[in-house]
């Protein structure tokens, strides 16, 4: 009998005789792959009670957790370390940095590194098997395909490498480094990435601005490295071409959204659409694709609405249906209350307006006045998708509760029809929750 695609066996089974028992294989711990080591390793050792979050998979081991280091010379910024309990066991090991608040980015923990020693203190052979995890973990999600080649191929501490994140568009790679170690091991991480399958051209892209805060004086002129690399990229994604400009903002497109771009696409058939914030018309051109009467885009910043136009005529739109306009949201949306105008889809995505804790109030006030005026060019009964890209929001937990107060000042009356976050290649790590930062509501607005 078949149930469920499984065959039911009989009852009466038979069973192979256990093989007999064998000592356990000794495995190597961490404190002895470090004594052979020929400069020797510093070990960081934490405070009473603070080693369980660790042990728990927390990669970053901030310097309030760190009670004494022991070494000398003392570990600079770069190097390897161990890092230990108490009792200076060793718990793990990870990459050392002397100004940063996170003092170690753990990268492997003693148990791992017992079953895999070959990568045990050797940031080299981490990488590759890291980065050929990431690669096997996205062809497991169909990534690429015919149909999408423009994906996230490394997410941080989602895929166990934090501070890095790689974005692949087509045969282009595109490098975000957030931490000191990054760009110490910028060769090695750069070789990884070029052994990838049709992997032509890789685009640097150093955070300066946090870089700054790992202890890393890098100038503006280089943010973008990468020799004989085009500046511009073609991609499709979910059957929808795009131009990615290489130098635009942060690594040039946000893959984080295709999994939201493609429901805004099976929800707009028939129905008139504002893209607030469009960047290059992502949401927009899903928009017309699925059938939309109209789309508008609006965005202020002219390179992004130039490759949104070209967006257009590279998938053969009609450029009756789509266009784009250069202005000010919150100016256009004032505009469009006065004149009495309204859209049956209304998205808004705009920039990070939280990029710290300290600025988070000041940010609620913003996120507040933005969606109360896009709840009042919603038609009655119509949808409005609303997003940030906070992590400090969306850590928050607060963004519904905004909503909410946006809806009081609009004078509308709102429910909430869908919830997402970044698309299934931004994997996180449930031990680091602050890895989390995208939010995608879907609001129906009475």
């Amino acid at each position: 009998m078949v149930l469920g695609g499984r065959f039911l066996m009989s009852r009466t089974l038979s069973f192979a005789a256990a093989p007999p028992t064998t000592a356990a294989t000794p495995t190597t711990t961490l404190q002895e792959i470090a004594s052979t080591h020929p400069k020797g390793i510093a070990k960081v050792v934490l405070k009473k009670g603070k080693t369980q979050l660790f042990r728990d998979g927390s990669p970053m081991v901030y310097s309030g957790a760190v009670d004494r280091i022991i070494g000398r010379p003392p570990p600079v910024t770069g190097d390897v370390v161990l890092v230990a309990d108490g009792t200076e066991k060793p718990i793990g090991w990870g990459l050392y940095n002397s100004v940063s608040m996170f003092c170690v980015r753990l990268m492997q923990l003693d148990d791992e590194a017992a079953r895999d020693p070959s990568s045990a203190l050797n940031v080299d052979k981490l990488l590759e098997t890291r980065i050929n995890d990431a690669v096997a973990l996205r062809q497991r999600l169909r990534l690429p395909s015919a149909r999408t080649n423009a994906y996230r191929l490394v997410n941080s501490e989602g895929d166990r490498l934090s501070g890095l994140i790689v974005d692949i568009f087509g045969d282009e790679a595109v490098v975000a480094s957030s931490a000191a170690w990054v760009e110490k091991y910028k060769q090695q991480i750069k070789d990884c990435i070029s052994r990838i399958n049709n992997i032509k051209h890789i685009t640097w892209r150093p955070s300066i601005d946090i870089l700054k805060e790992e202890g890393m004086d890098i100038s503006d002129s280089e943010d973008v490295d990468s020799s004989n690399s085009p500046r511009i990229a073609k991609v499709v994604e979910n059957g929808v071409s795009y131009l990615v400009s290489l130098e635009g903002q942060k690594t040039g497109f946000y893959a984080d959204q295709r999994e939201n771009r493609q429901y805004i696409s099976s929800i707009s058939e028939g129905q008139e659409v504002l893209d607030i914030c469009c960047y290059t018309g992502g949401f927009a051109l899903n928009a017309v694709r699925g059938g939309a009467l109209s789309v508008t885009g609006v965005d202020s910043s002219s390179p992004a609405l130039d490759i949104a136009k070209e967006n257009i005529a590279l998938n053969n739109l009609d450029s009756g249906i789509i266009s784009f306009l250069r202005q000010d949201a919150t100016h256009f949306m004032k505009n469009a209350i006065s004149n009495g105008d309204s859209w049956d889809i209304v998205i808004l995505d705009p920039p990070k307006l939280a990029p710290r804790r300290k600025v988070l109030q000041s940010a609620s006030g913003m996120y507040r006045n933005l969606n109360s005026l896009a709840m009042q060019i919603t038609r009655r009964g119509g949808l409005l998708m609303t997003c940030s890209c906070s992590g400090a929001m969306t850590q928050s937990g607060t963004f519904l509760r905004i909503l909410q107060g946006a809806a009081s000042m609009a004078g509308r009356k709102i429910t909430v029809i869908r919830q997402a976050g970044a698309a299934c290649d931004h994997p996180i790590d449930p031990s680091y929750p602050e890895g989390e930062y995208l939010s995608n509501v879907l609001l129906r607005v009475l």
